[in-house]
């Protein structure tokens, strides 16, 4: 396998992916306030939503580029 197939294996594996799962959340840690020995910490949830234009595409993407790919040799 050269490296244009595993590219388009790649985008259609991670367009599934962001098709299936269309949100991750991980957690940020902030410091609030420092005086002296004494310190405060935030923890927040943040949230990434990812767009069914944007996995479907790269499907399509992955699947061309495989097509393509196959079609040059």
């Amino acid at each position: 396998m050269n490296a244009i197939k595993i590219l388009g294996i790649i985008l259609i594996v991670g367009g599934a992916l962001g098709l299936t799962y269309s949100s991750f959340s991980y957690t940020k840690n902030t410091e609030q306030v420092k005086l002296g020995p004494i310190e405060m910490s935030v923890n927040e949830k943040q949230t990434v939503n990812i767009p069914v234009w944007a996995g479907a595409g790269a499907i399509v993407l992955g699947g061309l580029i495989l097509l393509l790919g196959s079609r040059r040799n």
